[in-house]
């Protein structure tokens, strides 16, 4: 039974975990798994969510943002597998013709996809809604039929895409598609966890920084997180919520739910390695035991954080400072024109916000 697992575009920790379980336990019971890299779908841009028109990314933005999918997704999948296969779509969809493309049209009506709320949203508000974007889910459905899969999996978040798919299914090949959706994380105001957002975990985070990460998070994601982002068991999971009902610290259950994801991706030892890291950056007040070096001349603080990358600009250098939020050997620096002085054989730790550190020497 081939299952597909798409549209690819950045490989989300918070995002697609549970997805990639879901897949684990369809591999486990024998089940093909496609992973599709959605290379000409991610030219349109998928419109879900979107209350306007997403950027249409070149060709060498989209394989920037596929390059290690395969090492990624084997964190979870067993790639190794003759029966896991990750294909591109533009392999089929840029074989299309013209009368191609009139064919799959037919098969759906205008009705249907102005169904969408957030097209709805955008002729409330005014806002255009552009005649590609209809296209990405007849795409989409494309993709299934020319693979013939029995199922898709997908986050709820994809739903329509994916019923879109089972539309056409029935059409082309008169046969049944079914369709796994599964819930996502969502943060305080609703939106889903995402790069666009800016509070993405990618698989490739370092254990300590995918740590810090998840402990910046907002106590009400505790419990979604661990039901969804974790493989840990679902009465564990009902004890941790009725945890936090009953007034327990949510920052033990969070320092839990860190350890967890960091086990996931990373293995035990870098979990161990990245909680102890945490507790004496965080708790006892003390530099992390690892951090980036960096030789430099630089002397000027703003010229210092570029040359550390704890900035990518002196612009946010600056507005980093005037914020409070850089220290130098633990001292907050108050002004752009700070100038470091002498430094020894030990180095000068320089630190951005409560996460992030680099040594200069």
């Amino acid at each position: 039974m081939p299952i597909l697992f798409g549209y690819l575009y950045g490989l989300i920790a918070t995002r697609v975990k549970k997805l990639k379980w879901q897949l684990k336990q369809l591999q486990d019971l024998g089940h093909e798994i496609i992973i599709l890299i959605g290379d000409f779908t991610a030219r349109i841009g998928d419109p879900t969510g979107k209350l306007s028109a997403r950027k249409v990314l070149s060709a060498q933005e989209i394989k920037k943002n596929t390059v290690n999918y395969k090492k990624l997704i084997a964190k979870i999948l067993d790639v190794s597998k003759a029966k896991v296969r990750f294909l591109h779509n533009q392999e089929w969809t840029n074989k299309l013709k013209p009368v191609d493309l009139l064919n799959l049209a037919s098969h759906f009506t205008v009705a249907r996809l102005l169904e969408r709320d957030m097209f709805q949203e955008r002729i409330k508000t005014g806002k255009e809604i552009y005649l590609h974007e209809f296209l990405y889910p007849i795409f989409q459905a494309y993709d299934a039929v020319t693979m013939k899969v029995d199922m898709q999996v997908g986050g709820n978040d994809q739903t329509f895409n994916m019923l879109a798919g089972r539309t056409l299914m029935r059409k082309m090949a008169n046969k049944e598609k079914f369709v796994l959706a599964t819930k996502l994380l969502t943060d305080p105001s609703g939106k889903k966890m995402g790069k666009t957002e800016g509070n993405m975990i990618n698989l490739a985070t370092p254990p300590a920084v995918m740590y810090g990460q998840v402990m910046s998070w907002p106590d009400s994601l505790i419990g979604p997180g661990f039901e969804i982002a974790t493989a840990v068991p679902l009465l564990e999971v009902v004890n941790i919520k009725n945890q936090i009902k009953a007034g327990q610290n949510p920052k033990t259950l969070k320092m839990l739910l860190a350890y967890n994801l960091v086990q996931l991706y990373h293995g035990t030892p870098a979990a161990i390695s990245a909680e102890e890291e945490f507790k004496q950056v965080f708790e006892e007040k003390l530099n992390p035991d690892q951090m980036p070096v960096f030789k430099t001349k630089k002397r000027n603080i703003v010229d210092v954080l570029l040359a550390t990358k704890l900035a990518s600009s002196k612009s946010e250098a600056r507005r980093l400072i005037e914020q409070g939020g850089v220290k130098v050997d633990t001292k907050i620096v108050k002004e752009v024109n700070f100038q470091i002085g002498s430094i020894d054989r030990d180095g000068v730790v320089i630190q951005k916000g409560k996460r992030y550190f680099a040594k200069i020497k």
